[in-house]
């Protein structure tokens, strides 16, 4: 399989290479240039089968020119043998027909787990191959950086570099992220918001004269398509739970990057019944905006309760523009040059057909909290304040009561006690027993001024070979 930039500039790469490179070199993000498709029947052989074993089903045809099937299929009994659930994403009923799906049972407490402790296994694999190394740069608005980190901290050929805003991610995110020892683990606090960092990505990636050309950056950011790849899975396992693909379902996703939900996307493109999408967001609601009135235009970044989403550049949005524009690279390439000016909106007919599988909303604080407890005094069930977000969207937005409407748990609540407390619960969530301890370790990381030059000298100056 062969995988092509989103600008339509870039050459086409293999696997191997898409996983190294992440960003493509025309300022893209590398897509299949063709997908899978399954048929229902070949779907419906696929019930029962153990999480690790459905992952090989629906990603094998991804990797299959790069990986051999018995590595493949070890790294992923490995990948999900460390999940705290047997079932790995266990599904919650909160309602008739509604369904909260459990993705925070992995090392670090969030969904971000399920692509990011495979993605360290497929850096080892293929660096081991080359006998390469690598710097991985990446930008986390709280949850991505503890799981890159716990997932690439052991690899012999990586030294990682996490961007993080500082003070903007929740006290558990940080210390998640600043207190896992390790020479080639280096968090960066970056004196402004995620958009910074994740610019600041960008343009290193676009440029990495910095590193002398000793060596080069790696993504774990949700550009690298081994993270969208990996999410795809969940969708499959929570349909063939609830009767599927006899019957469609429906899912709404707290997103702030569109990875997540960009994952959904593709499931159903590959064949499995889905009705809805639905795009749940906070007050920084580009996405909302989007998809409610075609119109695309960056405000302000607002600092909220939920802050994995508090993100205003959804980098993966670029990929489903691709599909809209009839994967005409041109277009997406003007259309986002357009878009880093001022508003732009896309023809009408594209964005209604994006409207036929998409909804989206935007939830506020007060309704998040209001969502947290509510929930809670009826069943006796936490959410984090992200998966509030998705359960208030799924009842604003849902089209059909008799089809499953699945919200993706994408966060463990005890990561947000702040957001627990402002709903008015007196119920203090705990963390596991290998977090128990998390407050008494050292910390370390670095604070450093919202500049790019300041931020790659400290990358050029500390990975290992520097």
């Amino acid at each position: 399989m062969r995988y092509i930039s989103t600008r339509g500039e870039a050459p086409a790469l293999g696997f191997e290479d898409v996983l190294l490179t992440g960003l493509a070199t025309d300022g893209g993000l590398y897509v299949p240039e063709s997908l899978p498709h399954f048929s229902l029947e070949e779907i419906r052989s696929w019930r029962g089968l153990p999480y690790a074993e459905l992952a090989y089903k629906v990603m094998y045809p991804f990797v299959e020119d790069a990986i051999p099937a018995d590595d493949f299929r070890k790294m992923l009994d490995e990948t999900y043998s460390v999940f705290s659930h047997q079932a790995v994403a266990p599904l919650v009923q909160l309602d008739t027909n509604e369904w909260v799906m459990e993705l925070f049972r992995g090392p670090t407490l969030a969904f971000k787990d399920f692509a990011l402790q495979l993605l360290g296994r497929l850096l080892d694999y293929v660096l081991e191959k080359r006998n390469q190394h690598v710097v991985i740069m990446g930008a986390t608005s709280g949850d991505t950086g503890s799981a890159a980190i716990e997932g690439c901290r052991r690899c012999e050929h990586v030294d990682i570099f996490i961007l993080h805003p500082h003070q903007r991610v929740s006290e558990v995110q940080r210390r998640q992220m600043t207190t896992v020892q390790g020479d080639n683990i280096h968090n960066i606090a970056v004196k402004g918001n995620f958009d910074d960092c994740q610019r600041m990505v960008k343009e290193s990636f676009g440029n990495q004269s910095f590193l002398g050309g000793k060596t080069q950056l790696a993504a774990v950011n949700s550009i690298n398509w081994a993270r969208i790849m990996a999410q795809i899975v969940y969708y499959f396992q929570a349909s063939l739970a609830l009767g599927g693909p006899d019957r469609s379902m429906a899912f709404s996703v707290p997103t702030g990057n569109f990875g997540d939900i960009f994952a959904g996307y593709l499931a159903k493109k590959m064949g499995l019944p889905i009705s809805q999408l639905v795009i749940a967001t906070n007050r920084n609601d580009i996405l909302h905006r989007f998809m409610s009135g075609n119109k695309y235009e960056q405000h302000q970044l607002e600092h909220t309760l939920s802050p994995s989403m508090d993100i205003m550049v959804s980098s993966n949005f670029e990929r489903l523009l691709f599909d809209l524009h009839g994967r005409d690279g041109a277009a997406v390439k003007t259309l986002l040059e357009n878009a880093a000016k001022g508003p732009v909106s896309i023809e009408d007919y594209r964005w209604k057909h994006a409207r036929k599988l998409f909804d989206s909303d935007a939830v506020d604080d007060k309704t998040t909290c209001d969502t947290i407890r509510d929930v809670y005094e009826q069943n006796e069930y936490l959410l984090d304040p992200h998966t509030a977000i998705g359960v208030r969207a799924a009842r604003n937005c849902r089209r059909d009561s008799a089809v499953p409407m699945i919200t993706l748990g994408t966060a463990h609540p005890a990561k947000f006690p702040d957001a627990i407390a402002e709903s008015g619960l007196s119920v203090k969530p705990q963390l596991p027993a290998h977090m128990a301890d998390l407050f008494e370790r050292e910390e370390r990381y670095t604070v450093l001024d919202n500049n790019v030059s300041e931020v790659q000298g400290f990358i050029a100056k500390h990975w290992k070979n520097a």
